[in-house]
């Protein structure tokens, strides 16, 4: 993707999003991927669910739109991606003003023990992710447009689902380590911070959802209150809503929501993919298709692979 289009296709960028377009444009290249991570991760966090996190702009245009709980996974999951991809692209080497985190000016914890290498002595080195450059990269685009000067409950709340899904990668970072020395032995271990994968981001990203906290705005209109008696407040890494979700069974544009008719489903799971929850009890029928796969591949010498064709019948449950 070029950068420069990147900015000139998206009409309402300013501020500074516009600054980062015309100062940083391979950053903003950067941005484009991790927002793309984060939404094909939503996919597939969601691909089990009523709502699946489609990409149909003006379906996900209409939940953007709303202080639901899965407006709340979306923005932190893609807070979380354009920091991911930023801090993955400076370990790279794929951008000028980053590069791998310094490691001289702190003192960070001791490395995890290694077998085997009790009382070897270790150095930070290697190529560790500078996280804290791809974090404030994610915040400087992500925040901008809510910065404005408010303190509306729509702004509190995205702001505090951008913190938390930045928040999903920085705070988890994981110490790796290399051994050095003879035969084998770790006389030396070179240790590195690396980003967790972005799958366990998501995982816990996906946890965070299903125990998000519903709130309301303070009178002050610069708090968020979670709603309920005798309950504690959201950290900065829970997901926060004020508004209840809408019914995803049936199709509805002013909503968002697709509808689950003719969703794949799993008739023996009883878990959300189970045809009994995904179809909102209207039920399902079976469906068998014939499909031709590669089988029985062998390897020839030298370079060949050699496969039949065979049909393969597999059964499928749809939601009626």
């Amino acid at each position: 993707m070029d950068p420069n289009s990147i900015c000139r296709k998206t009409k309402r960028l300013a501020g500074k999003q516009a600054e980062l377009c015309q100062t940083e444009p391979e950053i903003m290249q950067e941005v484009a991927k991790g927002a793309r991570l984060g939404v094909r991760e939503c996919q597939y966090q969601f691909r089990f669910r009523r709502w699946n996190c489609t990409s149909h702009s003006k379906y996900f245009g209409k939940i953007l739109q709303q202080d639901i709980r899965e407006t709340a996974f979306v923005y932190a999951i893609t807070a979380a991606g354009v920091s991911h991809a930023v801090t993955q692209a400076c370990s790279m080497g794929e951008l000028l003003p980053c590069g791998c985190e310094a490691t001289r000016s702190r003192s960070p914890p001791l490395p995890p023990a290694i077998t085997g290498s009790e009382g070897s002595a270790w150095e930070w080195g290697g190529c560790g992710d500078d996280v804290d450059f791809g974090y404030e990269k994610s915040r400087q685009f992500m925040d901008a447009k809510r910065k404005r000067g408010k303190s509306d409950i729509r702004t509190l709340i995205d702001l505090h689902n951008n913190e938390a899904g930045r928040l999903a990668v920085k705070n988890h970072m994981r110490t790796e380590c290399k051994c050095h020395g003879l035969s084998g032995s770790c006389a030396l271990r070179t240790c590195w911070k690396k980003m967790p994968p972005f799958r366990e981001v998501g995982d816990r990203l996906l946890e965070r959802f299903n125990g998000a906290f519903k709130v309301m705005g303070g009178n002050d209109g610069k708090t968020l209150i979670p709603v309920g008696r005798n309950i504690k407040p959201p950290d900065r890494q829970d997901l926060i809503y004020s508004a209840d979700s809408p019914d995803f069974c049936v199709a509805n544009r002013k909503t968002g929501s697709l509808g689950t008719r003719g969703r794949v489903c799993n008739s023996t799971a009883m878990d959300m993919s189970g045809c009994d929850l995904l179809c909102c009890g209207r039920g399902h029928h079976d469906e068998t298709l014939l499909l031709e796969e590669n089988c029985l591949c062998r390897f020839h010498w030298c370079c060949v692979v050699q496969c039949r064709k065979c049909t393969v019948r597999k059964e499928h449950s749809l939601c009626i």
